[in-house]
């Protein structure tokens, strides 16, 4: 946990490191490298080596698939108040989903001139759902509902199972109400190759979305262009902007809550507007968190990632969010919503004292797969229209398309592209 006062001699240096921090480390590319190729090129068999050597599990081409006879045993196992929150989950994410479906539009700019676009569900997609440290059964409803709202009919969820080769019951049922039609236990690197080429079983998929480690990371940024994905995500991190002491449990309860999410490079910034609030925070961070049950992960986040900055005035504090641009931004000052309106770059942004993160991680209804490390600045969250094919729509009638030809053939003529030109032409002036 550090300290950062904005009047410090080395201030500028220690905030130009904490704004540039990557998603992933760039060296362990050739290693997710060879995976991949190797998927690519051996399939099946290269999934069941890969299977055996990372999750510890040994697969056949017939038992990578969970069957539906699994996925009920299991679901039968859970108890009624998960099955409530997740339930609450799909609906809430569904929701919020439906309302911004894109629909078809034209219009018409000039005679005889009609414009538009025309939007269509994608096929087939594949969601990652991590395993690992966490069944994050959240994930699913994040990611899955989302696609199945979009109305895309083939969503194939890939997942490390546990090394009884099992899979949560919770993260099946989540599944199973979030429309997922397929779902293989293949995790990591292996996981998003077989999705990205497809192989034998694994029927390859248009698009990859979820959120992964470094390694899932770096898998998908090297198959994108095979097929379509979401963004660049690493650790996850939280920034608030609070001015009051009395907020400080709320404060760093909230900043634990990324913290604890297992890699140890998560952070957790705090952007203080009042001098008392600082040593009120570390008190409270080294309290609550002696109390959690996953300690091990949040203490390598409390030794490296907690930075804590004490600023002068609000202006600063939009100033740094904007330039850190946040995967979650709490607003916990005076006046939120006004603040709210000055952030240009954040992932998510949570307004006023009763909004903690975790609300939008699980239940709020905006999807938690988020632009990390700075990406909010040019990425933006998942979306249901991150599901849709986006087709412009042109078409031209005969006495428009004859006013226009002058100027097609001069850019064809600038750009030295001669058929092009000719292709507008030779419709001068024709009539059929």
């Amino acid at each position: 946990m550090r300290i950062i006062k904005s009047g410090q001699k080395n201030f500028g240096k220690l905030m130009e490191s904490l704004y540039e921090r990557p998603g992933y480390p760039p060296e362990i590319e050739d290693s997710v490298k060879a995976i991949i190729n190797d998927v690519r090129k051996k399939g099946d068999a290269a999934l069941i080596k890969y299977a055996l050597r990372f999750d510890k599990v040994k697969l056949s081409p017939s038992s990578m698939g969970v069957e539906k006879r699994e996925i009920d045993a299991a679901v039968a196992t859970l108890d009624a108040k998960s099955r409530k929150a997740i339930d609450t989950a799909v609906r809430n994410v569904s929701l919020f989903a439906a309302e911004r479906l894109p629909e078809n539009w034209t219009f018409s700019p000039r005679d005889g001139v009609f414009l538009g676009e025309k939007f269509g569900p994608l096929d087939r997609v594949g969601v990652y759902i991590p395993g690992g440290t966490a069944p994050l059964v959240s994930t699913v409803i994040h990611t899955a509902a989302i696609a199945k709202a979009a109305g895309v009919k083939e969503i194939v969820a890939v997942t490390p199972p546990g090394k009884d080769g099992k899979i949560h019951p919770a993260v099946l049922y989540a599944m199973k109400k979030a429309g997922v039609t397929e779902i293989y236990r293949l995790g990591g690197v292996y996981g998003i190759a077989a999705l990205a080429y497809g192989t034998k079983t694994v029927k390859k998929v248009e698009k990859i979305v979820g959120p992964g480690n470094a390694y899932v990371t770096a898998a998908k940024k090297l198959v994108y262009g095979q097929v379509a994905i979401d963004m660049i995500a690493g650790p996850s991190e939280i920034m608030i902007i609070a001015d009051s002491v009395k907020d400080a449990p709320f404060i760093a309860a909230d900043m634990l809550s990324q913290a604890e999410h297992g890699s140890g490079l998560e952070q957790a910034v705090l952007l203080s507007i009042n001098p008392k609030l600082p040593g009120a925070v570390l008190g409270e961070l080294k309290k609550q968190s002696a109390e959690l049950g996953r300690l091990e992960a949040v203490k390598k986040v409390l030794e490296n990632g907690v930075f804590i900055i004490e600023l002068g005035t609000l202006a600063e504090a939009v100033e740094i969010a904007n330039r850190y641009a946040p995967e979650h931004l709490e607003i916990m000052c005076g006046n939120p919503w006004n603040t709210a309106k000055k952030i240009k770059a954040a992932g998510a942004i949570f307004i006023g004292r009763w909004t903690p993160e975790p609300a939008g991680d699980f239940v709020a209804g905006p999807s938690h797969v988020l632009p990390t490390a700075g990406s909010a600045r040019y990425f933006s969250g998942l979306t249901v229209e991150s599901f849709f094919r986006r087709t412009s729509i042109l078409n031209y009638q005969e006495k428009a398309i004859q006013k226009e030809i002058p100027d097609i053939v001069s850019f064809a003529e600038m750009e030295g592209l001669d058929a092009h030109g000719k292709s507008a032409l030779i419709r001068m002036n024709k009539k059929r």
